[in-house]
């Protein structure tokens, strides 16, 4: 199976965004993709937090919801729509829900993102609980590809990557990580984060990223990429929107699980 990764630079209109998207899914279907992946925030970078607000959607109708189910049928892709605004207990906050999306069009999971970002170096300062409202379960899914291969696929968002337990409970063959992270985080951490979370759930890891200068002044650190259950990385891009594709194979997959079956030597 081959999936791909979508990088972006999502900007402050949402049309724009949905956009840009299309033509980019559009390229990995044209490419043979059968999974595609979008970053969190596809949908919108805006000026402030609370931009958000705004775009929050009721499950199962709205604007970008519509976008991504339309999308996944037209072009017959396992359609992962990065992250998207849902509705919260209030007004004042929104769900970043990933929503998975069959080539019918029909939806197939949801995730609300679960760990939530705070970070404060004197210069840089987020804190997405003012506006975001945490999930609270582990979701996974069933995959079944064109070959009548079946893949258990595990859905995670960001800032969830720095959590390892998460992934054990995922219990997964294909591990999502649609993401915004930021230069500074990213530069430091991403890749050793993704590679090690590969590895240590003999997994592939498949991370798409915003990834450059953003309209409202951000910038994102991108270097979107596929990981194979080895910890190696099989493709990336640095900078500026694209697709990073590549295929999954079950039997690498077996190989590396049966050479070093860890998973069955846990003892915690």
């Amino acid at each position: 199976m081959k999936a791909a990764a979508i990088q972006m630079v999502s900007g402050l209109a949402l049309e724009g965004n949905l956009q840009a998207a299309r033509e980019l899914l559009q390229q990995a279907a044209a490419a043979g993709c059968e999974l595609a992946v979008l970053p969190e925030y596809f949908c919108l970078l805006g000026r402030k937090d609370t931009d958000k607000l705004a775009l929050r959607e009721h499950a199962g109708e709205g604007r970008i919801q519509q976008f991504l189910a339309d999308s996944a049928k037209e072009l017959k892709l396992w359609l992962v729509g990065g992250t998207l605004p849902m509705e919260a207990a209030d007004d004042g906050h929104v769900r970043n829900t990933t929503m998975v999306y069959r080539p019918d069009g029909n939806c197939a999971a949801r995730y609300d993102k679960i760990h939530l970002f705070r970070y404060d170096n004197g210069r840089e300062q987020y804190d997405e609980a003012r506006v975001i409202e945490a999930g609270s379960e582990p979701v996974a899914f069933e995959l079944a590809a064109r070959d009548g291969q079946a893949w258990r696929i595990g859905l995670s968002v960001c800032y969830d990557l720095r959590f390892p337990e998460l992934y054990r409970r995922l219990n997964a063959d294909v591990l999502l990580v649609p993401s915004a992270f930021t230069h500074t985080t990213g530069q430091a951490h991403w890749e050793t984060l993704l590679r090690a979370r590969a590895i240590e759930n003999l997994a592939y890891v498949v991370a798409p990223a915003q990834g450059g200068l953003h309209e409202n002044g951000r910038r994102t650190w991108g270097h979107s990429m596929v990981v194979d259950p080895w910890g190696e990385v099989l493709a990336q891009r640095d900078e500026g929107a694209g697709v990073v594709a590549a295929a999954l194979e079950r039997g690498r997959l077996a190989q590396v699980r049966q050479q070093l079956p860890a998973l069955e030597h846990r003892v915690l």
